[in-house]
Formats: structure tokens, C-alpha cells, sequence
């Protein structure tokens, strides 16, 4: 399946909840969320109503698009979790917050997880003071994520920082905005991991 390329609130509309596409607007007034909280469609309004295996999709719908993720791609971040030990589901968030492009969306390099695979892509991101630009790499305890030095005088990375600074860095990331860099300290615990979701019915309805 290709990637999704239309209207990101639509997603967010769809899901029920944020799942933060659209950068700095998914704080303000003007998140679809906050201004129609309703499904897309002319039925919009009814209430709906989900079956066993509907529940399980939607919620693994609603994980996969919030990273911005491809259906193989998600599918086999799942079969790496299952191959570890410890609890799937914890593992499979783990894993999905450890992706390159997540943590740099975390530290606040980019106001998005689509604009940190950009950044990543485009060849803006140092780990370990080398260029990466494969944004589904995982990071590991000790990584320095950082700007590389040619890419620091781009405005929007200078803005979003600016933007990041007044906010919170996830416990397990130390952000350095002075240096343009941020520290992986530890691995993401469950409860280190902000996503409005239920993990254990994505598990289920990939066991099904």
C-alpha cells in the first residue's frame, strides 16, 4: 500500500483523536479536532458502531498513521516485536518511538514526524556525528541525534527549536537546542510514551 496523501485532519477526524500530522497547528484553535469532532462523510453524525475485528482495526489504523507508516512497513516493525522478549505490545511501541524520524520530531528538530522524515531523507540529520538518512533506523542508549552542521542555518529548523524549547523532552531524550543535538539517556518505557492508544488489541488482531 502507498503512502496516504491527502488531508492529514481527515485522518485525525477519522480516528477520533489527535495524532499530531499537522505540526504546530494540532495545537491551536484550528485542529479538526477541536473545531469538528466528527468522522468525514455526509453521515458523519451517526454513531458508530464496531465489531470485535473493527475495534482491532481501528486501533491499529490509528497507531500506523500517527507514524506515518506504510502497511509492510508496520507489519514489520510487529514481527521484530514479537521476536523479543517481553511483552509485544510494550515492544512494539518501544520500537516504533526509536525510529530516527520519531526522535527527531521528539527533540523538536521538526514540528511533525512527516517533516522529520524529511529532515532525515534530505540528509539534515547526524547520529553519532555521521549523516543518516534512513528514517525508519532505530537509535539505541548513548546515540547523539543531532543537525548537521551545513543544515543549521535553515529557518524551520531554527523555528521549530525555538517552538521545542518551551516544551517538554520526552524523560528518556535530552535535548541540547544550543548545540542542535539531543542524547538518547534510556530506552522509552511504556509509561514514557504518549500515544492514546491500546497496544494489546493491535496485538490481537495481528494474531488473529
Amino acid at each position: 500500500m502507498s503512502r496516504y496523501t491527502g488531508p492529514s485532519c481527515r485522518l485525525c477526524r477519522r480516528a477520533g483523536v489527535k495524532l499530531f500530522l499537522k505540526g504546530d497547528r494540532c495545537y491551536s484553535e484550528k485542529c479538526a479536532i477541536a473545531r469538528r469532532n466528527t468522522i468525514p462523510g455526509q453521515h458523519s453524525h451517526r454513531r458508530r458502531k464496531f465489531s470485535e475485528y473493527g475495534l482491532r482495526l481501528h486501533e491499529k489504523q490509528k497507531l500506523r498513521r500517527m507514524y506515518g507508516m506504510t502497511e509492510r512497513q508496520f507489519e514489520r516493525f510487529f514481527e521484530n516485536a514479537s521476536r523479543m522478549a517481553g511483552q509485544k505490545g510494550h515492544n512494539f511501541i518501544q520500537l516504533l518511538e526509536r525510529r530516527l524520524d520519531n526522535v527527531v520530531y521528539r527533540l523538536g528538530f521538526a514540528s511533525s514526524r512527516a517533516q522529520a522524515r524529511q529532515l532525515v531523507s534530505h540528509g539534515h540529520i547526524t547520529v553519532n556525528g555521521k549523516r543518516l538518512d534512513i528514517p525508519s533506523a532505530l537509535v539505541k542508549v548513548g546515540d547523539v541525534i543531532g543537525i548537521a552542521s551545513k543544515s543549521r542555518d535553515i529557518p524551520i529548523i531554527k523555528e521549530n527549536l525555538e517552538v521545542a524549547s518551551a516544551r517538554t523532552t520526552p524523560e528518556w531524550l535530552e535535548l541540547q537546542a544550543e548545540r542542535m543535538e539531543g542524547r538518547v539517556i534510556s530506552l522509552p518505557t511504556r509509561e514514557q510514551i504518549d500515544v492514546p492508544v491500546n497496544e494489546q488489541l493491535i496485538v490481537e488482531f495481528y494474531a488473529r
